[in-house]
């Protein structure tokens, strides 16, 4: 689904569609476990659609139930769909970040990729290097003192 290491990065408009894909099916995700929600505390807990929404509502994000639950069924039926929301909320923001995530990744594989080809004149490691050393030109003390030649010497000490 996603390119590969070595290929190039996704053209901008691609990867827009590709980012709200990714909404999509999070929305979805969402959207189907609110209504398993909202479905469960209506059949589980007798709480009238309004209700039932608003609980669902507040569990699946995070907040906590509004309504009070008086039945043993009601009860384990809610921390059972907290528990799910939880994981739900989880997942749903894995599938947003994934795209994103993926695209800065890549981004990074690229330029280094590119930094370190021969073709854009980059440096393969390929071991030990010896530095050559540096080569200074001589300096005169005096007029008149100055080597013959003008030739470049090496530095004293080196």
């Amino acid at each position: 689904m996603y390119e590969r290491r070595r290929q190039p990065l996704l053209p901008r408009p691609a990867f827009m569609r590709r980012v709200s894909h990714s909404v999509a099916v999070s929305t979805g995700l969402i959207g189907v476990s609110l209504a398993l929600g909202v479905l469960g505390y209506h059949a589980v807990a007798g709480l009238g659609w309004i209700d039932a929404l608003l609980n669902a509502s507040m569990i699946l994000t995070g907040m906590g139930p509004v309504s009070p639950l008086y039945s043993t069924g009601a009860k384990l039926f809610a921390s059972a769909y907290a528990l799910f929301s939880g994981v739900i909320f989880i997942a749903s923001a894995g599938v947003v970040v994934a795209p994103l995530a993926h695209r800065f990744l890549h981004r990074f594989h690229v330029e280094v990729d590119d930094d370190t080809s021969p073709a854009r004149g980059g440096a393969q490691p390929s071991g030990p290097h010896k530095v050559d050393e540096p080569e200074t030109i001589a300096k005169p003390e005096k007029a008149g003192k100055t080597e013959k030649s003008g030739r470049i010497q090496k530095a004293p000490g080196t």
